[in-house]
C-alpha cells in the first residue's frame, strides 16, 4: 500500500511542479507578499479536492479524463470541460517545451536545442508506457523536492528570514481558490488515467495528504524567498534563478538540471491525459499519438515562456472555480 501510495503520490506532485511551479513564476503570479494564508487555504484544498477525485476515479475504475469528468459534472457540463481540459494540456505541454527552450537559454545555449531536446525525451518515454511514466516520476521527484527544498531553506537561513504567518495582513488570501482551481485541472486529468491502477483507499490517503503537505511547505518557503526579491523578479524570465545568482556555480547548474526535470515530468504528466483522452478515438500506439501532438504544439513555444503563463494560468484558474466547487461539493450533493 505505501509504496503504490508514494508512486501516485509522485505522480500528482510531478504533474504540478513543472517549469511554472519550478521556475517560481506561477507562485508569484498567484500569490507573492500577504499570501501566507492563502498558502494554508491551498494546502487544505487540495488535500481535499485530491483525495475526491481519487476516490471517484478509484471506484469507477476509469482510464481517462473524461469519465471522472462525466460523473462529478454531468455528461452536459463535462462536454464543456472536456474541451477546456483539453486546451489547457495542450497549453501547459507548450508552456513545458517553452520552459525547456528558458531553461537551456539560461546556460548560454539556444533555446530550439532545449525544444528539441525534450521533445525527443517525451517521447522515448512513452514508447515505454504508462509503467515508463510512473517509473521515471518515482526516480526524480523526491530529488527534484530534496533539492528545491534545500536551496529555499538554505536561502531562507542566510537571509535570516522570518517563518511568521501575520493573519491580520493577509489581503491576498482569496488566490487559494484560483490557484488551486488552475493545478487542479491536469490532475483530474492524469488521475482519471490510472483509475483502473488504483488498488486501495488506503494508496489515495497516502497520496493525496503526502502531496498536499509537500506542495504547500514549497510553496510557502518558495514565495517567502521571492518575497525577498519581489524588486529584481521582473529582470528574470525565471525567478529560481535570481534566488541562485549568489550562489557557486555548482548550485546554479545542479538547480538547472532539477528543474528541467520538473518541466519534464510535467510535461508527460499533461502528454499522459492528453494521449489517453485521444486514445478513444484513435487507435495508434501511446507513442505515435503523443509524437502528432508534439509536432503540432511545438511551433506555439515561440510566444515564450512567462508570456504563456502570465496570459493563460489566470483565465484558467477563475474558469475553473466552478470544477473545484463541484468536487469538494459532490460527497455531500451525491448523497442528497
Amino acid at each position: 500500500m505505501w509504496k503504490s501510495g508514494l508512486k501516485w503520490m509522485f505522480l500528482i506532485v510531478g504533474t504540478m511542479v513543472g517549469a511554472g511551479y519550478a521556475s517560481g513564476r506561477e507562485l508569484w503570479q498567484f500569490f507573492g507578499h500577504e499570501s501566507g494564508l492563502a498558502i494554508v487555504l491551498f494546502t487544505i484544498l487540495f488535500i481535499c479536492s485530491v483525495t475526491i477525485t481519487m476516490m471517484v476515479s478509484y471506484t469507477n475504475k476509469t482510464d481517462n479524463y473524461y469519465n471522472l469528468l462525466e460523473m462529478i459534472l454531468g455528461s452536459k457540463i463535462a462536454r464543456f470541460y472536456d474541451v477546456l481540459i483539453f486546451f489547457y494540456l495542450m497549453s501547459t505541454t507548450v508552456v513545458m517545451i517553452a520552459g525547456s527552450g528558458a531553461t537551456f537559454e539560461a546556460i548560454f545555449l539556444s533555446k530550439w536545442v532545449g525544444i528539441l531536446f525534450i521533445v525527443v525525451f517525451i517521447i522515448i518515454i512513452f514508447v515505454k508506457g504508462i509503467n515508463g511514466i510512473l517509473t521515471f516520476n518515482v526516480v526524480i521527484l523526491p530529488l527534484l523536492i530534496i533539492g528545491l527544498l534545500s536551496i529555499l531553506l538554505i536561502y531562507t537561513f542566510d537571509q535570516k528570514l522570518t517563518f511568521l504567518l501575520a493573519l491580520d495582513h493577509q489581503a491576498n488570501w482569496t488566490a487559494a481558490f484560483t490557484f488551486t482551481a488552475l493545478n487542479i485541472l491536469s490532475i483530474l486529468a492524469v488521475i482519471g488515467a490510472v483509475g483502473d491502477k488504483i488498488k486501495s483507499k488506503g494508496e489515495i490517503f497516502i497520496a493525496s495528504i503526502g502531496s498536499g503537505l509537500i506542495l504547500g511547505l514549497t510553496s510557502y518557503l518558495y514565495n517567502n524567498s521571492l518575497i525577498q526579491i519581489s524588486e529584481i523578479i521582473i529582470l528574470y524570465e525565471i525567478p529560481l534563478f535570481a534566488i541562485l545568482k549568489n550562489y557557486p556555480n555548482y548550485t546554479y547548474i545542479i538547480m538547472t538540471i532539477l528543474l528541467w526535470f520538473a518541466i519534464f515530468t510535467t510535461a508527460i504528466s499533461s502528454m499522459l491525459g492528453l494521449v489517453t483522452r485521444l486514445a478513444r478515438f484513435l487507435k495508434y500506439k501511446m507513442w505515435h499519438i503523443a509524437l502528432v501532438v508534439l509536432l503540432l504544439v511545438t511551433p506555439l513555444t515561440k510566444i515564450g515562456f512567462s508570456t504563456l503563463i502570465a496570459l493563460l494560468y489566470p483565465i484558467y484558474g477563475i474558469v475553473n472555480l466552478y470544477l473545484l466547487c463541484a468536487i469538494l461539493l459532490f460527497p455531500f450533493y451525491k448523497k442528497i
